[in-house]
């Protein structure tokens, strides 16, 4: 009993740690200010931080409990359009502060078409999620 106390313990601390630290890095990438600043919301900056950061906490608590959420596959359909903004969004921030698909194009020699490249790399995430999810790989 004991033992397993300890390993709830210590594996819910280390997931705190790894959703502070999610936080923080989607903070520090200006991840959330930009939203703030393109939704014309910076005043609920603060908001959308703290929101941030109880999301990566409540991920953690699904993550580690086996917490069962009975509200029907509508719902699962809303999570999932929700987890792939905030998936597209870091994806999108972090090869922007990579620069990748500036230097992807003037490799390829690329004048026109970058957009749809772009559309067609986030139009084939999507599919390959939802086939993973429709064969039940999960």
């Amino acid at each position: 009993m004991f033992q397993q106390a300890f390993l709830c313990f210590t594996g819910f601390c280390a997931g705190i740690i790894v959703a502070g630290g999610v936080s923080g890095l989607l903070i520090g990438l200006s991840i959330v200010p930009r939203y703030a600043g393109i939704t014309h919301t910076a005043d609920c900056i603060f908001l959308y931080e703290d929101s941030s950061l109880l999301g990566t906490v409540a991920g953690t608590i699904v993550t580690l409990f086996p917490v069962r959420i009975p509200l029907g596959p509508f719902f699962l359909a809303v999570c999932g359009v929700f987890f792939g903004i905030f998936l597209g969004g870091w994806i999108l921030a972090l090869a922007e502060i990579a620069k990748v698909f500036p230097v992807f194009a003037r490799r390829l020699k690329f004048n026109q078409g970058l957009s749809l490249v772009i559309v067609s790399i986030a139009a084939g995430k999507t599919l390959g999620s939802l086939f993973y999810y429709a064969k039940g790989w999960m």
